[in-house]
């Protein structure tokens, strides 16, 4: 697979876990931290470059279950991840549906509806983390798809730093800060845990920020790796080489998640592009598309905001074209 860069079996820090709360039902808030984390990339503003929208550019208005026609083979391609991991990341941690009556979901609630039926979800999600996880790794690897996905099951919120071939920042960090460039590599500044090794990773996540239990999907070792590569043959080669493009100055945020075939090709142009982005994951029964619902008064992923431009908008196609015309330097 390309990007692999090493299969042998590397040392890892283990850390010391606290005694895990017992999982309970959220009220998930963003955190101040989050939002100060997106306050500043590092980048200084005498070397930031000018980030300006397209010139008239004006947000889509967002359409439910519509795919624009030249790009249903990216969308088609970008779901056979969907067959090949059996859906692994669509719902978050003890999640839960029954079928209700419109009137029992309060006014400006969110519920999924289709069809004229309505679905209340509810899950139940282990301890939160106060600052966002961060990750270095890139679309194109399916050790960091396997991470990708327990982030998904897990509803975290992971500040994602792209590391695609020939990428000139946060490729040759990784290997300042671990001593080498694999992937995935994952820092919690909660902790001061850092690690290779997606596994571990796995493992980690699911003890520190889940009840302990790691999906059957994402336990199967060698077959769990092997239908990983599987999911990405359709779109072999995306997410995986740098664009040049300019740096934000601030991280982008997305609101997606990994099983989504529109959320991947948003994310495969942001990791060939290099921009570092928020992500917040909001698989069925996060608490978060209620978040997103009250906020934007609409739910629907991938929804972007670019703090950088100020723009905020739905629509994978037009995102991508946005991001494109913004950041291709």
């Amino acid at each position: 697979m390309a990007g692999i860069i090493n299969f042998r079996p590397t040392p890892v820090i283990r850390p010391s876990l606290a005694p895990r709360k017992p999982p309970n039902r959220v009220s998930f808030k963003i955190s101040a931290e989050i939002k100060e984390t997106s306050q500043n990339l590092g980048v200084s503003s005498t070397s930031s470059p000018t980030i300006k929208p397209p010139p008239n550019f004006k947000p889509p208005k967002p359409t439910r279950f519509a795919i624009r026609p030249d790009r249903i083979l990216d969308v088609l391609t970008a779901s056979l991840g969907l067959i090949f991991r059996l859906g692994t990341g669509i719902f978050v941690s003890g999640y839960s549906a029954s079928f209700v009556s419109r009137n029992e979901i309060p006014p400006g609630d969110y519920a999924f509806e289709i069809g004229g039926v309505t679905m209340k979800e509810t899950s139940k999600l282990g301890p939160r983390p106060e600052k966002p996880i961060e990750i270095y790794e890139f679309e194109g690897c399916p050790f960091c798809k396997k991470v990708r996905e327990i982030v998904s099951v897990l509803d975290l919120d992971v500040l994602y730093y792209p590391c695609p071939m020939n990428g000139p920042n946060f490729r040759p960090k990784v290997a300042q800060m671990g001593g080498k460039k694999q992937f995935p590599y994952m820092v919690d500044p909660n902790t001061g845990v850092a690690m290779y090794e997606s596994d571990s990773i796995i493992k980690y996540l699911a003890e520190k920020y889940g009840d302990g239990t790691v999906p059957l999907s994402l336990s199967l070792g060698l077959l769990t790796t092997l239908t990983e590569g599987f999911a990405m043959i359709g779109r072999m080669g995306k997410g995986s080489s740098y664009t040049p493009s300019k740096l934000p100055p601030k991280p982008l945020e997305l609101w997606a998640y990994e099983p989504s075939p529109f959320c991947k090709v948003v994310r495969e142009v942001l990791v060939e592009l290099e921009i570092p982005h928020i992500l917040h994951s909001c698989a069925r029964g996060s608490p978060k598309r209620q978040i997103l619902f009250k906020k934007a008064g609409h739910f629907q992923v991938p929804y972007l905001e670019d703090p950088n431009t100020g723009v905020e908008m739905f629509e994978s196609a037009e995102i991508v074209d946005y991001l494109r015309a913004t950041y291709v330097s």
